[in-house]
């Protein structure tokens, strides 16, 4: 058996027809996305599997639809034998929720239920202070805490080295975007997101996620969690909980998540649900590193 780290991805891996093969060829995925649908009331699979790409991209849907389609593949992968042995999960941002699933901290109806929750919240803050991200390619962290503090704008995502997240305002972003080129930066992309995520202009998605959350039951997960907030672990369902709160409106810290478990001595890593965004992340971390994809 080998030890592995479970890693699932978070939003923008979105896209129309993630998950249908596996509803047509496993009774579990079907019963996945069944049981979702009367839970959120909606046609989650039609949504998924048909679109239009337009309402599967608004965050309000596409946060459930993805961690929906992770579980749909993460169960199929528990139904299969599997030289898998999980001693560690981790998520980007929304694929934090889907870790905790997996790691049975959170049960799926709960996690669907927060998770859109969770969308809807990040979208009214999004109308509310409006904002944007940029993806800064080339640039190191140093340089552009630099340039954050010169333009107002927030890091929100460390990602992998030469690629880092700032958000924040249309005029903060805007400016740190110009002064990232300006300072060296190889390349500047301009997010397709409905607002300053993981920045303070998130606050009351927060506030409206903290309320949210207390009827929410989270318990100690069987296996460890690595929160995006921390880069850290944590076993008190009480500090998870904060953690996912923070994670909306502060820095993920994905390459430093990374590392650590690395650091435990793990070197495999299995990632589940849609694309392979983070197949290329833990590649720009450490080429050693072995990713292996179970695709929704």
């Amino acid at each position: 058996m080998v030890e592995t780290a479970y890693i699932f991805p978070g939003q923008g891996v979105q896209y129309v027809g993630m998950g249908k093969a596996l509803y047509d060829e496993h009774e579990i995925a079907r019963k996945t996305f069944d049981h979702a649908n009367k839970i959120l009331g909606f046609d989650i699979a039609k949504l998924c599997f048909e679109g239009p790409a337009v309402e599967l991209t608004k965050t309000e849907n596409c946060q459930a639809a993805i961690l929906v389609a992770s579980i749909a593949a993460f169960r199929v992968l528990l139904s299969d034998k599997t030289e898998f042995t999980p001693v560690v999960a981790l998520g980007l941002s929304l694929g934090e929720y889907t870790a905790l699933v997996a790691a049975e901290a959170l049960n799926f109806s709960d996690a669907v239920k927060i998770v859109r929750f969770r969308g809807q919240y990040m979208e009214e803050a999004g109308r509310e202070n409006p904002g944007k991200m940029a993806s800064i390619l080339g640039l190191d962290v140093e340089k552009l805490m630099k340039v954050c503090e010169d333009s107002g704008a927030e890091i929100a995502n460390l990602n992998c080295p030469g690629q880092v997240v700032v958000s924040g305002t249309v005029e903060a972003v805007d400016k740190a975007a110009a002064l990232s080129r300006e300072r060296g930066a190889r390349r500047v992309i301009m997010l397709d997101v409905s607002g300053a995520f993981h920045s303070s202009l998130m606050a009351s998605a927060s506030h409206k996620l903290a309320a949210a959350l207390k009827g929410i039951m989270i318990i100690a997960p069987k296996i460890p969690v690595v929160s995006n907030v921390t880069a850290f672990s944590q076993d008190d369902p009480t500090l998870i909980k904060e953690n996912l709160v923070d994670q909306v409106s502060t820095t993920t810290r994905w390459e430093e998540s990374i590392k650590n478990v690395t650091k435990r001595g793990v070197t495999n890593f299995l990632e589940i649900g849609p694309g392979t965004v983070l197949k290329g992340l833990l590649r720009r971390i450490d080429p050693d590193l072995t990713c292996q994809n179970i695709s929704a």
